[in-house]
């Protein structure tokens, strides 16, 4: 091991005083926002570039838009209009673009793009906790004591590396649970967290930034500095780990003094009228943030938005929150499509599960796993598409069940992954991807 160095340091020579290592890349605070940059791009060798896949995968990014807390499906993507009132609950529904296919009142611009979507109303697991149901809906794994499983951006980070000096897996506005994290993998590939939310008025990514005082001369020095502390490391210990560091290090560098890769999440630089069109408000500035970051580079990321758990209320608690995403979402679609990269973006709206199928006595619904919906796009998925059914009250799959385990393969499979690969956890055990899954062919256009 290398001697422990402790100390304080400023790049005046006199006040060099035997400066530790953190110290020379620290130069934005992260403090609650999780990982600092030398910790993200510890990727490890054979992981920091793109893998050669055995077919051009259809897509090749990833936008994750996860509602917290289990959106009701009836009231939203799989309304039942003649079912009993207790069933269908208050809230009324719209015709959308495909025949004979409704949605919630309040998912007006979505419907006009129902076209381009694929609903799956079959979605099933059998987790009825939050914390639970989000692990399976981030990992497509059910929960296990004894081990925590990687997230799909993090598997993505793993296997695909860095793209364009970007972290491959970013979340907005932040890591919203530990299950999107990277589990018993190594932390280099756990996401990389704004900490702020792209709604605020003065929002900027404070990493990115050089703090008041450090001009670039001085960075450049600090950089310098950094490198010649290495080099002695590297003499003394001749240790492999030390020399894959100072790789770390230079791509975290890259991020900081890339103009083009601090610019990705500059939303400011998006013209007034498309912010407006997305929606002032977190569902529309996340959703375009996103947007902005996948059409630089970023491969992997996962925005939160709301909170679902209405178990009262929930006609009001919907008419508060399904309008916002309406107009983010309908814009999103919108803004891949015409840019041209809604073919190579795929785009997944999930919840951890649905509601029971009779509204309660408060007026809400309760948690409800056995069958919900999740919402495909662009990508590789078929566009128009109405993926398996649930059944009259909304209860359960009709037919063709869609588990997690079988949605995570086919996420893979469109980014070229193969999920039966197996990675070694920290006992050196080796671990599918995704265990005893299928690829849903007929969710792939």
């Amino acid at each position: 091991m290398p001697p422990k160095v402790t100390g304080t340091w400023n790049d005046d020579p006199a006040h060099f005083r035997r400066p530790s290592r953190r110290s020379f890349l620290h130069v934005g605070v992260l403090g609650a926002l999780g990982l600092t940059l030398d910790d993200f791009f510890r990727l490890r060798a054979g992981a920091a570039e793109p893998k050669a896949a055995a077919k051009e995968p259809k897509a090749q990014s990833v936008i994750h838009i996860f509602l917290p807390g289990g959106m009701a499906h009836q009231d939203s993507f799989d309304p039942k209009p003649y079912a009993p009132i207790e069933y269908r609950g208050e809230i009324g529904t719209t015709k959308t673009k495909v025949e004979g296919v409704f949605f919630s009142e309040h998912l007006k611009q979505t419907a006009q793009l129902a076209d381009k979507l694929t609903v799956c109303r079959s979605m099933t697991h059998g987790e009825a906790a939050h914390e639970r149901g989000t692990h399976n809906m981030f990992t497509g794994y059910r929960p296990s004591p004894a081990l925590v499983f990687p997230s799909f951006g993090s598997i993505v980070s793993h296997e695909l590396g860095v793209r364009n000096n970007l972290p491959p897996y970013v979340c907005v506005p932040s890591q919203p649970t530990t299950y999107a994290g990277s589990g018993y993998l190594s932390s280099a590939y756990a996401p990389f967290s704004l900490g702020a939310d792209p709604a605020n008025g003065n929002f900027s990514v404070q990493d990115l930034t050089l703090p008041g005082g450090v001009d670039t001369k001085r960075f450049d020095t600090r950089r310098s500095m950094l490198e010649t502390v290495n080099e002695h490391f590297a003499q003394k210990e001749k240790a492999d780990g030390l020399v894959a560091m100072d790789t770390f290090y230079q791509r975290a560098y890259s991020l900081i003094s890339s103009e083009k890769a601090r610019e990705a999440f500059n939303i400011n630089a998006e013209a007034a009228k498309l912010r407006d069109e997305y929606g002032r408000n977190a569902a529309g500035q996340r959703m375009l943030l996103a947007r902005r970051l996948v059409g630089a580079g970023v491969r992997f990321v996962s925005l939160t938005y709301g909170g679902w758990d209405m178990h009262s209320s929930i006609k009001q608690g919907m008419a508060g929150q399904l309008p916002q995403f309406d107009q983010a979402f309908a814009a999103l679609i919108r803004d891949l499509d015409q840019s041209g990269l809604l073919k190579s973006t795929l785009v997944m709206v999930s919840s951890e599960f649905g509601r029971t199928p009779k509204v309660n006595a408060t007026a809400g619904r309760d948690h409800w796993p056995k069958v919900f919906s999740v919402v495909l796009a662009g990508g590789g998925v078929k566009a128009g598409h109405v993926y398996g059914t649930s059944d009259a009250t909304a209860t359960e799959p009709e037919n063709d069940p869609l588990t997690v385990e079988d949605l995570a393969a086919t996420v893979y499979h469109l980014l070229g992954i193969n999920h039966e690969k197996k990675l070694m956890s920290p006992g050196n055990r080796p671990i599918d991807i995704v265990r005893e899954a299928s690829v849903r062919k007929d969710l792939v256009a």
